[in-house]
Parts: structure tokens; sequence; C-alpha cells
């Protein structure tokens, strides 16, 4: 791996591997920023508070277990990623949390000024450096309503900001105000969403525990651990703890039983409509660590089922995600089998971890994998197929990789403290998604520059250079220098990860369990900004438009953050993406989504959106960016007739053209569309009715 000493760890992509039956152009690789696309980036995540404690644990004589239980977990911190266009300029800023004394970073990208890629810290001037704070998890998304994104910025036990988006580059801090700031918890990742369906963004927080020792990973079960929580948003940006009253604190699925508002460990967490009723569910990421199986299993992939009101049921014991005793870090979520069901791919320990430390392990067990939906709103495990086994993981991102039609997974991760190691088992795992099969391939030539001796945590996805192909960008928490020996784990398990399945060796054993520090310094970590090179295949971008607040009956939320986009190329199968407020793992995607198409020339995109109205655009062409409204005219509505939803459609387009917010010649598409889309219906029924007429003749 390259290290520079003056500037960013910019990293590149190789080749991945092609779908089958595609053509020798719809490969794919990365690219490295040049000398001139990164120089305004100079990003070094500095160690927290705690890893002062650490230091001092290493200086002593024997590193004993009484010593691992009191080591800092993260030490070095827990950087987290967003991509979003917070100066409204048409492309994607990178925003970068960091430790105390430390300002987060606010990369704007010029892009759209220069013509060129490039990027410049604004932080300061922007207001949202939040350097007292030691930051963790950051998200975003409109909270007021008011056309542009606010920021949510995590703190590691200590108050959690918001940030208010004036509209002119600048953010002012109303935390304060909020309601939002009031707790110390071990805050990791937040997502927002509409839970009660009343317009307004409401936010999820992930909570783990202190993380300056470690009995909630290796000692209590439960006794340490930090309960989520759930603010709902009251308007004028300010919210009210809505945790108990709504539910998500029932949680069940525990072997042997502990329901009822039991906190666990929650590393990330998801607000997304997984059931595609109409409503935003919530999906949460909870860890094992290192406590037995036999004694406790609190490890599972929590979900809560969400009544379209914001209250919360916990089905996760009947939708087949209570898998025992696993470590899940990230939820990244897709339809990877084109089947119309919403999918999700997790990240996990790993197959290797336990093969260096000595603890009893049977392969796939804390293996990262997808959990693919089904008809009955469940989910099927789908294994490790022929990958066998996987690397450690925090961050997933799960975009079109090759914009083949189908998405793929990315992801990352690194973990420091499994005992006496640091893992280095993960270069980066391109997992290649072969025609809607879920049967995902490794790549392990993807990567030109490895992230093996990258401690990454935070990972986002978005078209940076605006060329319709997913970009990748990542924040490790220190880095391996490269002189330091890495030992290969004794696990072996017969999978294409077996070769890069490597670890460091901080302590060496000393005997009876012990271990002496090996006096290994590491730098701080950098970010990794990956450029995709794209290829011949198609694709549209689709960013969705909420009309609360711009049309007299709109509901959705600005953002559209909460809808499901559905885009069937023409020939080919449907994919679906929902609009997340935030997943992944401490980090959130960029909002506006990106199809691939193959090689079709033209698709359809139909969203469902937060409430359950649905809306179509038929003749998307490739190459196209699609800014899609929220229409709120029902086809479906027995109280209108033709002329008067004719009528609802035209007044709609017209009132968000004149606003300045969709051209005329897209609006004058989507009113072809809905125009369609009441014949379609207007047939449907007819056939109902014959039908039922000619039920009743017999």
């Amino acid at each position: 791996m390259h290290y520079r000493t003056t500037t960013i760890l910019l990293v590149a992509l190789g080749a991945v591997s092609l779908p089958a039956g595609a053509d020798e152009g719809a490969g794919v690789t990365f690219r490295e920023l040049t000398a001139e696309e990164a120089a305004g980036i100079d990003y070094r995540r500095v160690p927290s508070a705690t890893n002062a404690a650490f230091e001092q644990i290493k200086t002593q004589p024997l590193y004993t277990m009484p010593l691992v239980i009191a080591t800092p977990e993260k030490p070095r911190g827990s950087p987290g990623v967003a991509l979003l266009d917070f100066d409204g300029d048409g492309d994607l800023d990178l925003y970068v949390t960091n430790g105390p004394g430390a300002a987060n970073s606010l990369y704007a990208n010029r892009l759209e000024e220069s013509g060129a890629l490039g990027f410049e810290d604004v932080a300061e001037a922007a207001g949202v450096t939040a350097t007292d704070q030691d930051s963790t998890g950051v998200c975003f998304g409109d909270l007021d309503n008011d056309g542009d994104p606010d920021l949510v910025v995590l703190g590691r036990s200590e108050p959690n900001l918001l940030f208010e988006n004036l509209g002119d580059g600048r953010f002012r801090d109303v935390t304060a105000e909020s309601g939002l700031g009031g707790t110390d918890l071990g805050h990791t990742d937040c997502s927002v969403g509409d839970v009660d369906g009343d317009g307004l963004l409401d936010l999820a927080v992930a909570n783990s525990y202190d993380w300056s020792r470690r009995e909630a990973t290796l000692v209590e079960a439960w006794e340490k651990s930090h309960p989520n929580f759930l603010y709902v948003n009251q308007g004028g940006l300010r919210f009210e703890d809505a945790s108990a009253s709504s539910g998500i604190l029932d949680l069940n699925g525990f072997r042997p039983p502990k329901e009822g508002d039991t906190p666990t460990v929650t590393w990330a967490l998801a607000l997304v409509d997984y059931d595609q009723d109409g409503d935003v569910d919530l999906l949460q990421a909870d860890d094992q660590g290192g406590l037995p199986t036999d004694q406790v299993s609190r490890g599972l992939i929590q979900v809560l089922n969400n009544d379209g009101k914001g209250r919360f049921t916990a089905v996760t014991d009947r939708v087949g995600t209570d898998l025992p005793g696993t470590s899940w870090m990230g939820l990244a979520f897709a339809d990877f089998d084109c089947d119309g069901h919403m999918d999700f791919f997790a990240t996990n320990m790993g197959d290797y971890v336990f093969s260096a430390v000595g603890m009893p392990y049977e392969r796939g067990q804390l293996a990262s994998r997808a959990f693919l939906g089904t008809a009955d709103g469940g989910f099927e495990d789908a294994g490790t197929g022929a990958l066998r086994a996987t690397p450690f993981g925090w961050s997933v991102v799960a975009p079109d990789l090759d914009n083949d039609g189908d998405p793929d997974v990315v992801f990352f991760g690194s973990l420091d403290g499994a005992i006496h190691t640091i893992t280095a088992d993960n270069p980066g795992a391109v997992l290649v998604n072969p025609g809607c099969s879920a049967e995902f391939e490794a790549d392990l030539d993807a990567l030109a520059v490895d992230h093996t001796r990258r401690n990454v945590h935070g990972g986002a996805t978005g078209d940076l250079d605006r060329d319709g192909f997913p970009d990748l960008v990542t924040a490790s928490a220190f880095d391996v220098p490269q002189e330091v020996p890495l030992k290969r784990y004794p696990a072996q398990h017969g999978s294409p990860f077996d070769a890069t399945a490597v670890y460091v060796e901080a302590f060496s054993e000393a005997g009876g369990g012990t271990f002496n520090w090996n006096g290994i310094q590491f730098p701080d970590g950098q970010l990794a900004v990956e450029i995709n090179r794209g290829n011949d295949n198609g694709w549209i971008e689709v960013r969705t438009l909420g009309t609360v607040g711009l049309l007299p009956d709109g509901k959705v939320n600005r953002d559209g953050i909460g809808a499901v986009i559905r885009v069937t190329p023409e020939g080919g199968r449907t994919t679906l993406r929902p609009v997340a407020g935030g997943s992944g793992f401490a980090s959130q995607d960029a909002l506006a989504q990106l199809f691939g198409l193959g090689h079709a020339e033209t698709a359809t995109v139909e969203v469902l959106w937060p409430g359950g109205g649905v809306d179509r655009l038929h003749g998307v062409r490739a190459g196209e960016r699609i800014v899609f409204p929220e229409i709120p005219c029902d086809p479906e509505d027995p109280a209108l007739d033709r002329r008067q939803y004719r009528s609802c459609v035209a007044g709609a387009l017209k009132s968000l053209r004149e606003q300045g917010l969709l051209p005329r010649s897209l609006a004058a598409r989507f009113r072809a569309s809905a125009s369609r889309a009441w014949s379609e219906s207007e047939r449907r029924r007819a056939g109902q009715d014959a039908a039922a007429s000619e039920g009743g003749r017999r």
C-alpha cells in the first residue's frame, strides 16, 4: 500500500469481473484522483481522548485479561462519511467526521464551478467543524423542508449536534433548541425518515455502550449496553424523544429469552420501507461481541415493523433475521435477485478473527451475507455461497458498480482489539453480482491499491464526477505502516479470501493467557476517494422530490427519503433501491439513486412514496438525470373522474414548473405518463366490474 506523508491516501480499484453474457466493455475500473483533484483534501483522523488510557495500558509488563477488558473501544476513533450536495450547486460534497481538537471536514466539490473534479475544505466557513466534539456517525436530510440538507453529527459519549443549513453555504448550530443534544451515550450511527407520515423527517440513533472499557462486549450481556433513540420531528427543527412510546425498545428474538426494553449493542440502523407498504420500518445491526453463545444470544438483526403512525413492533423472531451469536456491523439495501422484494447485505465479524485468538468457531457463523426478501415479508439467509468465508466488515454499500442492471456489494473494515490482534483481512471486499443471482463472486484483482492496512470505518457511495457511475469514499481511524509484518490467519476455508486473510499481532503471547506489547505505532487515519472509470453500459439517475409545502396536497418530505424506486430497463428485469437517509455504517450515501441499464436505451421508473402513493415515468432515456416529483393525484381514487384527475396532475406539474423545480419538457412527460396511468387504471376497473358482473350472473 502507498502512503503519502503530505496528502490524502488515494485508492484505486481495478477491474470488476464481468456478469454472465456481458460484453468485454462491460467491466469496470476505478482510478486514483490526480494530484490536482486531490490537492484540497488533507484529512487526518486524530485519536480519541481514551487513546491515552490505551497507551498507558501498553506500558504494563503484561497485557492480561483484566487489562483487555479495561482497554478502550476504538481508541483512535470511528470516522463517518456523508455524500451530499450541501450548497445546491448540483455536485456531491464530502463530510467526514474527526476527533477532539480536530475539525470535521466539509469538502466542497468544485466540479460544477470549474468543470473539473476538485475539492476545498470549507468546514470552518460553513460552521460545521465541531472541533470540540469526538465525532462518530453522520446523517443528513431536509429536516425543515426548506430545500437544503441539514446535518446530524453524533458524539462519542457526548451530545449529538444538529446543524441547520441556511441555504447560502453556511450552517447554524441549533442543537440547544432542537432537543437532540441531551445524551452522552455511545452514539454510533443515525438515520432519518418520516416514521409517522406527517411529512417531516424524524431521527433514529444507534447506541452501543461506553467505549472507555469493554465489559459490554466481553463480560456483561445487557447491563452495560445503551438503548437506541427515536426522535420525532415536531416542526421548526424541534424534536421529541419517542424512544419508549414508539416501541423501538421492545425487542425480541433473543435466545435465551430476554424480551422487553432490553438495550443491545447496536452498531448501525436504517429507516427503510423493507415490506414496501408505504412507511419506513427500522432495522438495526446488533453485536454479540465476545460473549459465549451458549450463555446468551443478542447479536441479531432486529426488524421493527412500522404501523404507519410511528408505532413499531419487533418481528425479528418471525422474519428470519434472528441468527444466534452473530456480530452485525453495517447494513446496505437493494434488490440483489431482481424479484421485486427488498433485500439487504449485512457486514459481520468475519470467518478469520477467532482463529488467531483461540476461540471456538464454525465457518459461516460470523460471515457477512445477504438476506433476500420474500413474498410474505420475511427474509431468507443467502449464506456465503461460493465465497464460503468473508473478512471483517464495518462499512458496506450496494451500488451497481458496472451498471449491468443488478446491484453489487463493496464492504470495508478492520477490527482493533480482537484480544491482542488487529484484523487486516479485508483489502476491500468487492462482491460482483452475476446476472441478478445474488450469488456473489469475489474479485480479488479489483484493487490496484488495497485497504488491508487501513482501519476503515465509515464509507459511502455516490457519483462524484457526474459520469453516471458510482464512486467510493472511505475513512480510516488509523493505518498500519508498511514495515509492520502481517501474519496469516490459521483458518483456511477454501475461500477466495483465504489469500488475503492476515492480521497484525499488536501484542505477542507471553504465556498463561498474557501478552506483551510489540511497540508498534500507527499513523492517523486518512480518506480514500475512488473514482469509477465506467464502461459502455447505460444508466439513469433518479432524485426524488417530495412536495410537502410545495403543493397543497403534498405529503412527502422534500427529499423523498423513505421512497422506494423501481426501475425496469426495456427488455430487462426490474430492480429497486430505497432512498435511505443513512445506512451502511456511521455514514450516508448520496440521495440521488443510480440505476444501471446494461445496453437498454430506455427504462420505466416507478416510485412508491411514503404514504403509499405511486407515480410512474415511461421512456426514461439512458444517460438522463431525472428529478422525480411526488404528484399527489391518485388514479385509483374513486372520487376523481378522468377530467378531475387530469386537472389535478396538470395543476401540480404547472406549480412545480413555475417554482423552477421541474423543466417544462419533463413536466410534459410526467403528464403523459399520468394519463397512461389513468387509462391503465380505467381498464383494470372495467375488468374488475366485468368479472363481478359475470360472477353475479352465475
